[in-house]
Parts: C-alpha cells; sequence; structure tokens
C-alpha cells in the first residue's frame, strides 16, 4: 500500500470521527442525514476501487466497508452513549482490520499465507477479547454502584473473570498462530517447533 492510499485512508477515518462527534445528543433528522453522509462516502470509496485491480481492489473494497461500519457504529454509539454501544464500536474496529488483514494475506502464498491469515485471525480474537472483558467489568460495575458492598465484590469478580477469559481466548489464538509456524518446518525441527509452542502456552 503506497503512502497516497494510506493518506486517503487516515483522512477517512478521520472523517469518520468527526461525524460521531457532532452526531452527539443530536436529533433524529441529523442523525439521519450524517447516516447517508456516511453511506455516500462508501459509495464513492467503493467506485474509486475500480481503478484498482486483482487482490489491490479486494483491499480497497474491505477497507471501504470496514471504515463504513466503523463509522457508523462510532455515530450510532454518540446518539446513544451506553457501554454496548463502545462495545459494538471496538468490535466494529477489529473486524474491519481483519477483514482487509486477510484480503492482504492473499498476496502470499503457502504457509507464509496460512500464518498470515492465522495472526489476522488471532488479532481479531485479542481485540474482540478485550473489548468483550471491558464490556462485562463495565456493566459489573454500573450495577455494583447500585447495590451493596457484596454487589460490589461480585462486580469485582465477574470483571476479573472476564478479563480471565479473553487472556484464554488470546492465549488459544497466539497458540494457533504459533502452530502453523510450525508447519513450514519438517522433521525434527517441526516436532521441536510443536513442543515448545505447547510448553509456552500450556497445551
Amino acid at each position: 500500500m503506497n503512502k497516497i492510499e494510506i493518506s486517503s485512508i487516515m483522512l477517512a477515518i478521520s472523517l469518520a470521527y468527526s461525524v460521531g462527534a457532532i452526531a452527539q445528543n443530536m436529533p433524529k433528522s441529523e442523525y439521519k442525514a450524517a447516516e447517508k453522509s456516511i453511506e455516500a462516502e462508501y459509495k464513492s470509496a467503493r467506485t474509486n476501487c475500480g481503478s484498482f485491480a486483482d487482490n489491490a481492489k479486494d483491499v480497497c473494497i474491505a477497507e471501504a466497508k470496514g471504515k463504513e461500519n466503523v463509522a457508523k457504529s462510532e455515530l450510532d454509539a454518540r446518539y446513544q452513549p451506553s457501554a454496548k454501544a463502545d462495545y459494538k464500536v471496538s468490535v466494529a474496529k477489529a473486524e474491519a482490520n481483519y477483514s482487509v488483514s486477510k484480503e492482504k494475506c492473499d498476496d502470499k502464498a503457502g504457509n507464509v499465507e496460512d500464518v498470515c491469515v492465522k495472526e489476522a485471525k488471532a488479532a481479531l480474537v485479542r481485540a474482540k477479547s478485550d473489548a468483550k472483558a471491558l464490556l462485562k467489568t463495565s456493566q459489573a460495575n454500573a450495577t455494583a454502584k447500585e447495590e451493596t458492598s457484596a454487589a460490589r465484590m461480585k462486580a469485582q469478580e465477574k470483571g476479573s473473570e472476564a478479563r480471565q477469559d479473553a487472556a484464554m481466548d488470546k492465549r488459544d489464538a497466539d497458540y494457533s498462530v504459533a502452530k502453523e509456524k510450525c508447519d513450514a518446518l519438517s522433521g525434527n525441527a517441526k516436532e521441536l517447533c510443536a513442543n515448545e509452542a505447547k510448553m509456552h502456552y500450556g497445551k
């Protein structure tokens, strides 16, 4: 990806944030107008992808769709703020990054491509796990504010459990990447690699 493409992406992301900022506490009519603006930007970006060919075009389309989804989720989060809305923003960003990364993997081949896909998937799992843990912790804390000290302790336990679950999901995803990298080897080296991966990730 060249510098011009990267600059265009950053500009689109900043526009998405500016649309979200305007959306806070806005009337529904303005929300709808902002939503249409995001859709128009997506259509324009999608049309511009026509200047590319092959996988570069697929990457461009994935970027355009990802930016649209992120912008819409940010708009929703500012129109109706909540922990769940913030979670959806985080998930939209993670899925947008995953879609683009996965498309870029198509430029590779063999085990290098397989590792690339696993790494993209691991990044998605990590981001979604963190977002889920944050949501559960936020919800538990919100409930605890209205409850007794015993309930607050229970909320802290829930938050701790959510973080532990997230850590486990991320460890499993990283182990999957490590296993895939071992597949590029053969014989004793492959076996040694697999054993080291198992030990490192507690499998």
